[in-house]
């Protein structure tokens, strides 16, 4: 398939949080104008903002899509409405969270979806499974390395590998 390789974060601390990401990537790979080329690890994660709930569950999948970026955006919020995500508080636990990272190297300044990701930077949870599959992407706004921005993060937050890439599943 041709098309524009993207990034998507995957979280879940609801539930078994596990089966949830591992299903929310089943069901992108379900898509035929979506093709799932790689999945990082999973990993357990300390919550950030609200800190009085469970870990998280974390992992990022590459794919590649026709999809214009706006697009791919909408399938991922009817993955999360499709598997029960209700609007909750931001930060606060939820049953999926799908982002859209990256979208090849393009800006995307809409009402409702800024890409890359405007947050991600900032975040251990993000930028340790998006490490393991792109460490040299480049950063399209701060020109710097995936690997770079991991390397200077101030979040000291728990990052733990719970499923290796690796194993089976």
């Amino acid at each position: 398939m041709n098309g524009v390789i993207c990034y998507i974060g995957i979280g879940s601390n609801l539930g078994n949080a596990l089966k949830n990401c591992q299903y929310a990537v089943e069901s992108l790979s379900q898509n035929k104008e979506i093709q799932v080329t790689r999945v990082s690890s999973f990993y357990e994660t300390e919550p950030v903002g609200i800190e009085n709930q469970d870990f998280f569950i974390n992992a990022v999948a590459e794919v590649k899509t026709v999809l214009s970026a706006h697009d791919l955006f909408e399938k991922l919020q009817n993955i999360e409405k499709d598997m029960g995500r209700k609007q909750e508080v931001k930060g606060g636990p939820r049953i999926i969270d799908l982002d859209l990272l990256f979208y090849g190297q393009d800006l995307v300044q809409e009402a409702d979806l800024i890409v890359p990701h405007p947050e991600m930077h900032k975040r251990r949870f993000v930028l340790e499974p998006l490490c393991e599959l792109a460490s040299y992407l480049i950063h399209p706004v701060f020109c710097i390395s995936i690997r770079g921005l991991k390397d200077r993060l101030t979040d000291n937050k728990i990052v733990k590998i719970i499923q290796d890439k690796n194993q089976p599943v």
